[in-house]
Formats: structure tokens, sequence, C-alpha cells
């Protein structure tokens, strides 16, 4: 099988196009932003015309608005991407007969909730950011039936504009460093997304060629272990020290301390048991991801 991946220059689409060389992976089809903007309907459906004629059969949505803050100035952009980008994808896949993973993430929601979020809750975002990745769900949804909607939350990677990287910058600046400690979430690694959406893909080719039953939907995906930003900063600095020699103070803040132009939810802890029971893809704690990510970045220059 193939994929074609949009967003590829992504933090997301770099590793799903990394994973695809591993062996046993699909092979997959890159289009970064300069050579497909999802916002232009027409452009979206000639790509996955041309993507369909190469022998692709799943389509991976990795293109995303995701300037948290800027979002609340830059509306129509954000809407832009992540609403009007993905209706247009679910359009063509609909007339190509093609199904869709479209990512989305933990800030649908409003976080109100006690417990970690299933996929029934209520939405609520309290951003931009968050509206339009909402919006972007209801588009994939009303336009196309054989969708697979993943939400996951606080993804980074070893490239990209991202928290570990910007605590590691900080940690070599600053003597403390002052992060919020009441917001609740599960850290990500842009890998394990990678692995997990590959791992669903060839499942979803195998059982379409053989006309078996699919549960489309939406599903959360994260790695394992709910934290706090402050927690989650304190691991990248202790691991961090090993090879810098730097262990600056990670001090607790509240949200009041540290106001941002977007709100964001205190808790958005996802529940992954639906996409485990349906696709069991590979999960594995917050904290693993994170030693592969700090690896890659703190490996010597030349290395492979």
């Amino acid at each position: 099988m193939k994929l074609l991946v949009t967003g590829c220059a992504g933090q997301l689409g770099v590793e799903l196009m990394r994973q695809s060389f591993v062996g046993g992976a699909p092979d997959a089809l890159g289009l970064a932003r300069g050579r497909l903007d999802i916002s232009d309907r027409e452009s979206v459906g000639a790509a996955l015309s041309a993507a369909k004629a190469e022998g692709c059969t799943v389509v991976v949505n990795a293109a995303a608005y995701t300037a948290v803050d800027k979002a609340e100035t830059d509306t129509a952009h954000a809407f832009a991407v992540n609403r009007d980008g993905p209706g247009n994808l679910a359009e063509a896949c609909a007339r190509l007969d093609l199904p869709l993973i479209h990512v989305s993430t933990d800030y649908v929601f409003d976080g109100s909730k006690a417990g970690a979020y299933v996929e029934t809750d209520p939405v609520a975002p309290l951003g931009v950011y968050g509206t339009s990745k909402e919006a972007g769900e209801r588009a994939v949804r009303g336009r196309l039936n054989q969708h697979l909607i993943l939400r996951t939350s606080w993804v980074y990677a070893g490239h990209g504009a991202n928290f570990v990287r910007t605590m590691l910058r900080l940690a070599g600046e600053r003597d403390e460093l002052r992060v919020v400690d009441d917001q609740h979430g599960i850290p990500t690694s842009a890998g394990d997304i990678a692995r997990a959406i590959l791992a669903i893909a060839v499942k979803l080719d195998a059982a379409r060629s053989e006309s078996r039953y699919i549960p489309w939907g939406t599903y959360h995906y994260a790695a394992t272990g709910p934290t706090t930003w402050c927690g989650f900063a304190r691991a990248i600095v202790e691991r961090a020290a090993a090879r810098t020699g730097r262990q600056p103070k990670v001090t607790a803040i509240s949200t009041a301390e540290f106001p941002t132009p977007a709100r964001r939810p205190a808790n958005s802890v996802l529940d992954c048991a639906r996409v485990e029971q349906a696709f069991a893809p590979p999960r594995r704690p917050w904290q693993d991801g994170l030693s592969e990510v700090l690896d890659q970045l703190q490996a010597p220059k030349g290395s492979s």
C-alpha cells in the first residue's frame, strides 16, 4: 500500500515520512505546503487524483495551523487551513473513494471535565485554534463516510517549534524556569503518533481490500501517563542535564501567573481505550518518547 501525506514538512509529517522507510511500513508520497495548499479546493482535487493514479490508497492529513496564540489574531488563516483544508480533502476523498485519516487536537475540549476525555464528550474549544480544528472535524464528518479523525495531545518532536525545544533553549540560558503546573495533559511525540497512524493505515487498507467492516469515526490517541507542563519541563531538564551539565530550577506557577493570548484547557487528558480496542496501535509512556527525542536532539553532529 501507499499513503499520501499532506503537510509532510511539519512535525508529524516529517515523522510519517521517516517512519515510512522502516521495514514493513507502507510507502508514502509526501506533499509539503509548497506543493499543496490544502485550503485550495481545486489544487486538492488535482493532487489527490494524481496520488491515486500513483497508487496511493489512504490519505493522511498532517497539515495544520498549530500556532495557538497567533491564531487569536490570524483567524482567517487558521480557519482556512484547519477547517477549509480538511473539508477540501474529505470532498476529494469522497469523489475518489479514498479513506482519510485526519489529525485533530485535545484543544477541542474546554478542560472542565475532572477525568480523561472520551470521544463522545461535548466539545467546547476555548480559543481560535481549537475552534478551527473542531470545525475541521465537522467538515470531514459532513463530507466523507470513510474517515478516521485522530485527536492527539501536546505534540513535540526533535524538529519544528515545540515545548521540548523551547525548554532546552531556555535551560541553556536561564537558572530558573517558571512553568505552568495547573494544566494537565499527555505529551505525545510525533514519532509515536506517526507509528500509530501507519499501523492503523495498514489495517484500514487490508480491511478495505477484503471488504471487512471498518469502525470509521473519531478516536483519541496519546502516549500513556498524564502530567502537567511543569512536570513535563522537569523531565526534559533532568534528562538533558546528563549531557548539557546544566539543570536550572523548574518552578511551578499557575496559569494566572503566565497569561497568554489564547486560553488553554486545564485538563485535556485523552482516554484512548476506543482506539486500542479498534486498532491496537502502539502506545508507550510519554517519558519513553521524550527520551527518544532528546537522543535525537543531543546526538553528536554527524552521527546517524
